[in-house]
């Protein structure tokens, strides 16, 4: 590829006052010039062993070269450069592995912005930059309720969610949504950590957009865009346009050089590439992307959907009931089944412990006969409770509008047991609070439920002849007898299913490390865990006590940009104190169970430095977004060719 302009100096052909021909109309004017150019630029490359970009005269029919540099490229021509270039020998395998960023392979494999859109155009259009969080270009209808984008995008809709920042209770207009711009938070707040897993564009600490939910509006650069108008954006550099824009889909599929190089990649790296996936087809999309198994299930995702939330939300509330009565009774592995002199608040518990149940062993059977023998660690319940409950000011205020306009007095005294309820689970700080096996702890049959359903389904695809292998993740273990009694009172729990269909399943029992005191008494807990899966993004807040939502949109930027750090710890893994920490662990670890298996299931899983961290620190495995698993597949292979 190449340029040219008769009878002009270099200036003219980058200026653009001319338009200039291409390089291969020279041999039609200057056969010979062409020739010796052509023998050069091939000689510069092989001594190189890089594409060059060649500037060039021609004075009285005769050549000069004036300058040569390494050519400037796009994701897909270094990932074409780098193999074409292995295939010819000029470079070797391992010098192609090494020439391609591995960040940028995540671009190859999403939608991206025409090349034939006009710079003016962008120009002209562009409203607002903010942080990239997820890369890809969208065109969509601007909406600002996540109900309303599911609704919208169910009728069709290409649908762009616009929002101060997100919630997990906005996960079914996230999923609907083919992209998310928020006005706060970081490049690992909840939007871009769903939308990555989600392979959805998103933009994140967009400051120059100001949103204003209840005019249903947002004004950018001095325009106003309203709800129902369209917008374009662009994930891989944070950018939002006015009006719709033309973009073009590619797949791995479709790219040959990648496929190849990433094969190259398999071949080299020493580090397992798992996925995190919470459904059959984002397991499906993991195979495609090439992972080996799924190395994060999240349990309490499923718990989220809007169908099945009433259930959950059921079970939740009564779950306090429930365990006072199961003591009284005795019952120490399953539910006693007569039920008839229970109290209700039992009896709703149970019914919707069931529905719940039921649910969950469809989930988990999906997931498991898309992976077949490939590991699937699927975590127990770890998220704190009032992630699945309504706001409590917004039912405050419901009931004070109940009481306002005469409601029946069933009506207001059911609202005020509900008020009621929730308020009882309300915590200072959730995340530090009751959550993750403390649950598991608290109320035995969520997590014996859980465990029930993971091996029925994994036994009754075993019926069907095939092979699973499922390992259960207990989340936030903070000492050993945690891990000791939760897994003596699962484990039996399996063994009884496992005799009642009279079927053998193979599993593991496991825990996250993701709490300082966990890293440090790794090799006790060790004794009771037959892997270990670091939580980097807990364990981070808590090495640094910050919290990841508020410091990303208070602090966390003005620390980075003034070099008081050096780099987002939620998005490159800290090695000086989080690193400490996982070393320890994987030394302890191992030194108590030599054959303990070890990766991290973080949002670090798919950031290339943080995966030549696990590679340096011994790990078995990373694991990250369907869509990261081609980043950590080249980075891990990167890692192994330095550290060699």
């Amino acid at each position: 590829y190449g340029e040219f302009l008769t009878n002009a100096q270099g200036e003219d052909v980058v200026s653009g006052v001319r338009t200039p021909e291409p390089i291969a109309s020279l041999r039609d004017v200057m056969p010979e010039c062409y020739d010796e150019l052509m023998e050069l630029a091939g000689n510069l490359e092989s001594h190189y062993s890089d594409v060059q970009d060649v500037e060039f005269t021609i004075e009285n029919s005769r050549l000069f070269l004036l300058q040569t540099r390494s050519a400037k490229r796009t994701a897909l021509s270094a990932v074409k450069t780098a193999v074409d270039m292995a295939n010819e020998g000029l470079i070797t395998q391992s010098q192609a592995l090494l020439r391609v960023d591995a960040e940028e392979i995540s671009h190859l494999l999403v939608p991206q912005f025409s090349d034939d859109l006009p710079e003016e155009v962008l120009k002209d259009r562009f409203l607002a930059r903010g942080a990239p969080a997820s890369p890809g270009a969208a065109s969509g209808t601007v909406c600002f309720d996540a109900t309303k984008a599911a609704q919208l995008a169910a009728d069709g809709v290409a649908v762009i969610l616009v929002r101060p920042e997100t919630k997990p209770d906005d996960i079914h207009g996230i999923t609907a949504a083919v992209g998310v711009v928020t006005s706060r938070g970081g490049v690992t707040s909840h939007a871009a950590v769903v939308t990555r897993g989600l392979g959805k564009p998103c933009i994140v600490g967009c400051e120059g957009i100001q949103v204003d939910l209840e005019a249903g509006l947002f004004t950018a650069g001095g325009r106003t865009v309203h709800e129902g108008e369209q917008i374009s954006m662009d994930g891989a550099s944070g950018s939002v346009y006015l009006g719709e824009l033309d973009t073009v889909n590619t797949s791995l599929e479709d790219l040959p050089e990648a496929i190849e190089l990433l094969g190259w990649a398999d071949q080299t790296r020493k580090l397992g590439v798992m996925a995190n996936a919470d459904t059959p087809s984002d397991a499906t999309q993991a195979l495609i992307m090439g992972a080996e198994g799924i190395g994060l299930c999240r349990t309490e995702h499923m718990f989220l959907d809007l169908e099945r939330l009433p259930s959950v939300r059921q079970m939740l509330l009564n779950a306090e009931a429930a365990e006072a009565w199961r003591r009284e009774n005795n019952d120490r592995v399953f539910r006693v089944e007569d039920e008839s002199g229970a109290p209700q608040a039992v009896k709703d518990f149970y019914e919707a412990l069931d529905q719940v149940r039921e649910l969950q062993t469809a989930d988990f059977s999906g997931i498991l006969r898309v992976m077949g023998a490939r590991p699937v660690i699927i975590r127990l319940l770890d998220a704190p409770l009032h992630e699945f409950l309504p706001p409590y000011e917004s039912l405050l205020t419901e009931l004070i509008e109940l009481r306002h306009t005469g409601a029946p007095p069933a009506d207001l005294e059911e609202k005020e047991t509900f008020l009621q309820l929730v308020d009882s689970l309300r915590e200072s700080n959730p995340m530090l609070g009751h959550r993750g096996c403390r649950l598991g702890l608290s109320f035995p049959a969520i997590y014996r439920m859980q465990v029930e359903a993971i091996i029925t389904a994994g036994a009754l695809l075993v019926k069907e002849g095939l092979d699973v292998n499922p390992e259960i993740m207990i989340p936030l273990t903070v000492d050993v007898e945690e891990m000791h009694r939760l897994r003596q009172d699962l484990s039996l729990v399996a063994s009884q299913v496992q005799e009642r269909l009279d079927v053998k399943v193979h599993y593991k029992f496991g825990t996250m490390i993701e709490t300082p005191r966990a890293a440090l008494t790794a090799g006790e807990i060790a004794k009771e865990s037959e892997f270990f899966s670091f939580g980097t993004n807990d364990l981070t807040q808590m090495v640094f006590g910050f919290s990841r939502d508020d410091a990303e949109g208070k602090f966390l930027r003005k620390y980075i940009d003034e070099g008081i750090l050096p780099n987002d710890p939620f998005a490159t893994i800290d090695p000086y104190g989080v690193g400490v920490l996982v070393k320890m662990a994987v030394e302890a670890g191992r030194r108590e169970r030599p054959n303990l298996e070890i990766g991290i299931c973080g949002e670090h899983g798919g950031d290339p430095a943080s995966v030549v961290f696990c590679h340096e620190a011994g790990l078995d495995y990373v694991s990250c977004s369907p869509y990261r698993v081609p980043v950590a597949r080249l980075a891990a292979a990167q890692a192994a060719l330095t550290g060699n």
